[in-house]
């Protein structure tokens, strides 16, 4: 699985996506992720008297507050992105508050289904739409929330896509969505003293009895 993300702050990736889990599926060359930034795909006239900013933002038409990312690098990066890839199993993802919820069973689809998927990261007060319109990009939510950019999304996305591909997690069987869990998790000691109080592993953890520890779970 190949990830491309479209966003102006790549340094913001470099530590998640390089530790524990995700960076040593990385390592192993079991995932790809590889980044274009718009600001690369601006074209600046040479002037002694300018600085060679590279604006990816504009004011947008019909007023309002804050900036609005300009299509075009946008456009242009994904470009850049679609032609490293040589399978037509390619899903392009566009960060929305208003998109479609994203979940685990996207998570498990997107794994089969794909084999490299694209995620344009918006910034500032969002996209120019005909962006999502020119691409037809799928609008994704990671919640009802509103969140500064489509950064962390990417990485929640990332995350959860990769945990489906065999060999990420090393077992099958340390997928948690797989596995009969509950929300309450108990390890060393039996018993916790904390502030005069002692607190307790539940009797059924320490029965041995499969059955009965499979129904708690279940309960809980």
């Amino acid at each position: 699985m190949r990830f491309h993300i479209i966003t102006i702050f790549p340094d913001i990736f470099d530590s998640y996506l390089n530790e524990s889990i995700i960076g040593r599926a990385r390592r192993n060359k079991i995932i790809d992720i590889k980044f274009y930034n718009p600001r690369d795909f601006i074209k600046v006239p040479k002037n002694k008297n300018q600085n060679n900013y590279k604006p990816v933002d504009d004011r947008p038409y019909g007023g309002g507050p804050g900036m609005v990312m300009r299509a075009e690098p946008i456009l242009k990066a994904v470009e850049a992105a679609v032609k490293k890839i040589k399978s037509k199993k390619v899903k392009i993802i566009l960060f929305s508050p208003s998109g479609k919820k994203f979940n685990t069973m996207y998570a498990k689809k997107s794994a089969k289904k794909y084999s490299d998927i694209i995620m344009i990261s918006g910034r500032y007060e969002g996209i120019d739409a005909r962006v999502q319109k020119i691409l037809k990009a799928e609008e994704i939510s990671i919640g009802d929330y509103v969140l500064t950019g489509g950064e962390l999304p990417a990485m929640a996305l990332i995350d959860s896509i990769s945990r489906q591909i065999s060999g990420v997690l090393g077992k099958y069987e340390s997928l948690e969505e797989e596995r009969v869990s509950s929300s309450e998790m108990y390890t060393r000691p039996e018993i916790l003293k904390y502030k005069k109080k002692n607190y307790k592993v539940p009797p059924v953890l320490l029965s041995g009895d499969h059955k009965k520890i499979e129904d708690w779970k279940k309960k809980i």
